[in-house]
């Protein structure tokens, strides 16, 4: 007798519609002892007509998280965890400890005087700063200081740590990483830094007064690496750029006053696996549903609002983070009329942009606004 199987037959011309059999069912059987398979009975579920994510839309309130991140302090030291986060674990993706598509994200937690020791992987990975004072990152002996919404990469090989200074305060910052897209390739290495931490062998801050310089490049200092040199872009210059772009633009439908971090070398994205921008909503302002390819985390650095995905509503406020995943319709609103809302996000885009893989779509009923289901 044959055992039952999964049948996905679509009764469309081109597509695969071939019924079962117990001739078929049993030849099935054959070549499952081969390690083999017909194409046909899998083809319509490998080959979906358009990208269905396995991920879902998950807001995490910050609210809700920052008192259990700030209890691991005394639960765990950076020494035995290696790095003290809590990761985000979206329900769709729990068998790859994603928290939307291919991305890792996690909260991270220092008290002052802590370090993390140096180490060095193939994925590549960034920092947001949520709260806190004195944490800094040293990336291949540049040492860079971070505040409050500063964005820091430390690339995919790069020898890298994290400290807070011992006249601090805690500090918390969003992790972002694509190690389930390197894990997925087969391709994550690992290493620990054989002294523990590393030397500081620059100047502080060096690559930011070096390469953060807008409009401006030096002349004599080459960069050949495939990530950016500025590996830490500072939230009061990223904030008075788009300040000023909006006075200048009308913005887009889909994602108001939006500004990319960009490799001051190249102009393309920060790092090649992972692209980061920042948005501004105006007040009042509420964008258009659109659709694309690609993965992304947001974190609400200022105000507060909503953001409609696939037709529900997810109101957020300041440190809230949230996941749009690949091909769901999304758009965004400022609830304030008096003050802006801005959002950080981190996505794949620069493995969809180089792969030729980047499709986007317009909402094109109700005005472009989605109804909230």
């Amino acid at each position: 007798m044959s055992k039952p199987r999964e049948n996905h037959r679509e009764d469309v011309a081109g597509r695969a519609n071939v019924e079962d059999t117990p001739e078929l069912l049993a030849y099935y059987e054959e070549l499952e002892r081969f390690d083999a398979g017909a194409l046909w009975t899998v083809a319509n579920k490998i080959e979906p007509w358009q990208p269905k994510s396995s991920s879902i839309p998950v807001l995490w309130r910050y609210s809700d998280l920052r008192e259990s991140v700030l209890r691991s302090v005394d639960l765990v030291t950076p020494e035995k965890a290696g790095r003290r986060v809590i990761y985000l674990n979206n329900p769709g993706r729990r068998d790859v400890s994603a928290a939307v598509g291919w991305l890792y994200s996690g909260l991270q937690v220092m008290n002052p005087g802590e370090v993390a020791s140096a180490h060095a992987h193939s994925a590549s990975a960034l920092r947001f700063i949520m709260e806190g004072s004195g944490a800094y990152t040293i990336v291949d002996g540049h040492k860079m200081t971070l505040g409050a919404n500063d964005f820091v990469l430390t690339p995919n090989g790069t020898w890298h740590e994290h400290g807070v200074a011992a006249d601090g305060a805690p500090c918390i910052w969003q992790d972002g990483l694509d190690i389930p897209l390197v894990n997925c390739l087969e391709a994550n290495f690992y290493s620990v830094h054989p002294e523990g931490q590393q030397a500081v062998g620059y100047p502080v801050d060096d690559m930011v007064n070096t390469w953060g310089n807008p409009g401006l490049r030096p002349s004599e200092n080459q960069w050949s690496r495939g990530y950016s040199p500025l590996l830490k872009y500072e939230w009061n210059k990223t904030y008075d750029s788009l300040s000023n772009y909006a006075r200048a633009t009308d913005g887009s439908v889909f994602d108001g006053v939006l500004m990319n971090y960009v490799n001051p070398v190249t102009g393309g994205p920060v790092m090649q696996t992972i692209g980061a921008s920042m948005q501004m909503l105006r007040p009042g302002e509420r964008t258009k549903a659109h659709r694309h390819t690609g993965s992304f985390m947001y974190q609400v650095a200022k105000g507060e609002g909503y953001s409609i995905i696939d037709g529900k509503k997810f109101e957020w406020r300041e440190r809230d983070i949230f996941c749009v995943p690949s091909w769901a319709w999304h758009e965004h609103g400022n609830n304030s009329s008096s003050e802006d809302a801005c959002l950080f996000t981190f996505n794949d885009l620069p493995v969809m942009w180089s792969l030729g893989l980047y499709r986007e779509e317009a909402y094109g009923d109700n005005g472009g606004y989605q109804k909230i289901a």
